[in-house]
């Protein structure tokens, strides 16, 4: 066989700058966004702020008023909105952006209290995830204790035979046990999680992109054994080690330049209650719940329209620099209505999935888990994940975490299922309606359950009794 040139004509998903950016904006919280956004038009002669206009405000007490802004967009409950493409090729029309979607003007007249709420973490954000998982309990045990051991930059350093010590004497568990459910951890948001050394980080990264993304398998294979060798032997130095060509080893490696070397920096780790705006207000119209972008929750941004018309009368050579900050701009305008329009799409899917929930409260609560979201909209569920972090939706129940919607669930006896949120607020219910002189145990409670459907066992129901900070039977006994 004899060596030969060849060209062949193909379609590559490429981790761009620009899809990097949407994906970093999709996880933002509407505050850290409004910072981003002030940063960006102080850095880009092109960007400027457009004037906020009055508008309508949330309809109160009138079940048929729908906001005018609103109509245009949300009145359809099933209206689709859009995830941030792979591809975007912006064109010469103005742009503007306001967050994407319908928008809605969420007012003051809050209570305050409901906008003060405990900052995420990163920790908190994983076992979020892992109590929403398809996982045995004993796995979840296992889950809990890998979570509690990852450092703040989101890496295992621990080893497995250190967890495995941890867990004992409740649990015996082998080093092989434990690692097949440190790959269930390492699937959760963000990406590249929990992994115990960066090149497992990268790999763990490459594993979600499509396998026709260029560079991704030789970059698997540099993460893999080459990784520490790359900032001493260069490119050149591993091409001719790998025995492939400079141009698909520099290919390779700008690929992983755009991945994330700390993915736990993501979360923020803040030890204070921080203020939070609303990214959604939905409310119920003609007896079904609309959804909606709370619309001034974010400064508007435009394109200067004079720096265009510079641009038109420049040359090229003088034009470069602006042409640069244009195209810059329009991705960044394009990716906050990704953003919003991702957003919209999650929290209408929340609303189809529990109506039950705003209308009747916690015992309503349907089970519902990440991967039944991205399902039904279409999105991977790391992309649901990013969609709902540090977010907030104002509700006639007050202003709520997006996850507030989520449940893990429990069977039931009539082949159904009940979630765990539904089955504390019953106990809730059930201890607030007791005789307080003879209050009801543990083993009480779960009777009354079984009753209503639920099999429980006695050892859930004091741990659901413990996590509403309920105190156990002889203790909240009163005489007199």
């Amino acid at each position: 066989m004899k060596p030969r040139l060849q060209t062949s004509l193909g379609q590559h998903l490429v981790m761009t700058p620009q899809l990097r950016q949407a994906i970093r904006l999709l996880q933002m919280s509407t505050t850290e966004l409004e910072v981003e956004l002030t940063e960006a038009v102080e850095s880009n002669p092109l960007l400027d702020w457009v004037e906020s206009e009055q508008e309508p405000t949330a309809p109160r007490g009138n079940d048929d008023d729908a906001p005018p802004a609103e109509r245009t967009r949300a009145e359809d409950g099933d209206g689709e909105g859009g995830e941030a493409p792979d591809e975007w090729s912006p064109d010469d029309g103005p742009w503007t952006s306001s967050g994407g979607g319908g928008s809605f003007d969420d007012d003051e007249n809050g209570s305050p209290a409901e906008r003060v709420v405990e900052a995420d973490t990163l920790h908190g954000h994983l076992l979020w995830q892992l109590h929403l998982s398809h996982l045995s309990p004993r796995d979840r045990t296992i889950g809990a204790a890998l979570i509690d051991a990852l450092e703040e930059d989101g890496y295992l350093r621990e080893p497995l035979s250190g967890i495995a010590e941890a867990l004992r004497p409740e649990i015996e568990a082998a080093e092989e046990d434990i690692l097949v459910v440190l790959h269930q951890v390492q699937r959760f948001d963000p990406v590249g999680v929990a992994a115990r050394s960066l090149g497992e980080c990268l790999q763990l990264q490459l594993s979600v992109l499509s396998d026709d993304t260029a560079g991704k398998a030789l970059a698997m294979k540099i993460a893999e054994t080459a990784l520490e060798r790359l900032p001493r032997s260069g490119v050149a130095g591993i091409a001719q080690e790998m025995k492939r060509p400079v141009a698909e080893v520099e290919e390779a490696v700008q690929l992983l330049r755009t991945l994330d070397p700390k993915p736990g920096a993501q979360v923020g780790d803040l030890s204070h209650d921080t203020y939070v705006v609303p990214d959604c207000v939905v409310w119920r119209q003609r007896g079904v719940w609309r959804a909606a972008l709370a619309g001034n929750t974010l400064p508007r941004i435009t394109i200067h329209r004079g720096y265009e018309q510079m641009i038109r009368q420049c040359g090229d050579s003088d034009a470069g620099y602006l042409k640069a900050q244009l195209q810059e701009a329009r991705w960044l305008l394009k990716s906050v209505e990704a953003r919003g329009e991702t957003l919209l799409k999650v929290m209408r899917c929340l609303l189809h999935q529990q109506a039950g929930f705003l209308e009747f409260g916690e015992q309503a609560l349907r089970p519902l888990t990440l991967r039944d979201v991205a399902q039904e909209v279409g999105l991977h569920e790391s992309t649901v994940s990013r969609a709902i972090a540090r977010k907030y939706v104002r509700t006639p129940r007050g202003t709520l975490p997006m996850r507030a919607f989520f449940a893990s669930g429990i069977d039931t006896e009539g082949g159904g299922e009940a979630s765990s949120t539904a089955i504390q607020a019953m106990i809730r219910r059930l201890v607030d309606a007791e005789n307080p002189r003879k209050p009801l145990s543990d083993a009480k409670l779960a009777d009354l359950l079984k009753a209503s459907g639920i099999p429980v066992a006695r050892r859930t129901v004091a741990k659901y009794r413990e996590a509403l900070n309920i105190l156990s039977s002889h203790e909240r006994v009163r005489i007199g």
